[in-house]
């Protein structure tokens, strides 16, 4: 019992962290953004802050920010929507990760405020984050139906930025560009992207089915079958 209220209180404490690092780069990012330190000064303010809340990692972010926020108030919540804001932001911003790094990283080179951003949303939240979902899960939650739901929010963004693309010429990622690139590569692109996604779902599941069979699951205990009692003998009775 003592270990697994230690747990319970590391996974409080972990995901509680993380959410304070995210509300101070996300505040900061609007900020950056309303002052025109992001050099985006083209366009008006409301563009600019459009803009930043179309890109898969600010949303990514936010998800992660919510599940966080639940996790470290309320961790044993559940429910369909509890599952699939979790398996959204651990998706979201595992492949926020993966493809920066694998793609976009190259082409980056922020300075000043902008560094810290970049470093805190490409490079410290992904791994912060996936490792607390491995060390303090919670298990047993990823089931057909959330895995299903799971899919909406990331269909939805596809929609919407090549949607919003058409009409302002604007995409939030060099490889969607579609004024540049054309739709079939950009559609090409964005099919990788949602093979990458699947796969990760895939890989998710499968991962939380075996560490839901290890002693311990999400900072709860697994309580060990009992062994069983040889039945008396009553034979000679």
């Amino acid at each position: 019992m003592g270990t697994e209220l230690a747990l319970r209180r590391a996974g409080r404490a972990w995901h509680g962290a993380l959410a304070v690092l995210l509300t101070a780069a996300l505040v900061a990012q609007v900020v950056l953004v309303c002052t025109g330190g992001d050099g985006d000064t083209e366009v008006s303010v409301t563009a600019r802050l459009v803009r930043t809340f179309s890109f898969f990692t600010i949303q990514s972010n936010l998800l992660v920010l919510a599940d966080c926020l639940v996790r470290a108030v309320r961790p044993d919540a559940d429910g369909t929507l509890r599952r699939v804001l979790r398996l959204d932001a651990l998706l979201g911003i595992t492949v926020t990760g993966l493809v920066f790094a694998l793609v976009l990283a190259g082409d980056s080179h922020p300075t000043g405020l902008a560094w810290w951003l970049n470093l805190m949303f490409h490079y410290a939240a992904p791994p912060i984050a996936v490792v607390g979902w491995l060390l303090f899960g919670p298990r047993r939650r990823i089931d057909p139906g959330s895995l299903g739901l799971a899919l909406i929010w990331p269909l939805l963004w596809i929609g919407y930025t090549l949607g919003h693309g058409a009409v302002s010429g604007w995409y939030p990622y060099p490889f969607l560009t579609v004024t540049d690139l054309g739709y079939p590569v950009a559609l090409r692109n964005l099919a990788f992207v949602v093979i990458l996604g699947l796969v990760l779902l895939a890989a998710f599941a499968g991962l939380d089915r075996l560490l839901a069979r290890s002693r311990w699951t999400g900072g709860t205990a697994v309580a060990e079958p009992a062994a069983a009692l040889p039945e008396p003998d009553t034979a000679g009775d």
